[in-house]
C-alpha cells in the first residue's frame, strides 16, 4: 500500500518535471515556426524588390526609395498618384525630387 502511494507520488511529481507537450504538439510548433521563417523571408525579399523598382523613379535613389516605401509608398504608381504634401512629409523626400515626380503626372 505504502508502495503504491510512493509510486503514484514519484509519477506526479516526475511528470511535473516534464514538459506537459506531446511529441505531436512540439512538430507542430516547429512546423509553424519554419512557416514564420519563410514568410518573413518573402516579405524581405518583396519589400527589397518594391525598393528596387521606386529606384527606377527619376531622382530616387536608394535611400529614399527605402524611405519612401517605409512611408506607405509601396509602389512607383502609390508615388506618382501621391500629394506633393504627402511626399515632402517623407524624411529624405526634398522639393526638387518632387518636382521630378510631379512631371510624371
Amino acid at each position: 500500500m505504502i508502495s503504491k502511494f510512493f509510486g503514484k507520488l514519484k509519477s506526479i511529481l516526475f511528470k511535473s518535471a516534464v514538459t506537459s507537450e506531446t511529441p505531436l504538439k512540439k512538430e507542430k510548433k516547429v512546423a509553424k515556426s519554419a512557416k514564420t521563417k519563410t514568410k518573413t523571408k518573402t516579405k524581405a525579399v518583396n519589400s527589397k524588390k518594391n525598393i528596387e523598382t521606386l529606384t527606377k523613379l527619376p531622382g530616387v535613389g536608394a535611400k529614399s526609395a527605402k524611405a519612401l516605401y517605409e512611408a506607405g509608398f509601396k509602389t512607383t504608381k502609390a508615388v506618382i498618384a501621391a500629394d506633393e504634401k504627402d511626399l515632402l512629409a517623407v524624411s529624405g523626400v526634398g522639393i526638387n525630387l518632387v518636382e521630378k515626380l510631379k512631371k510624371l503626372k
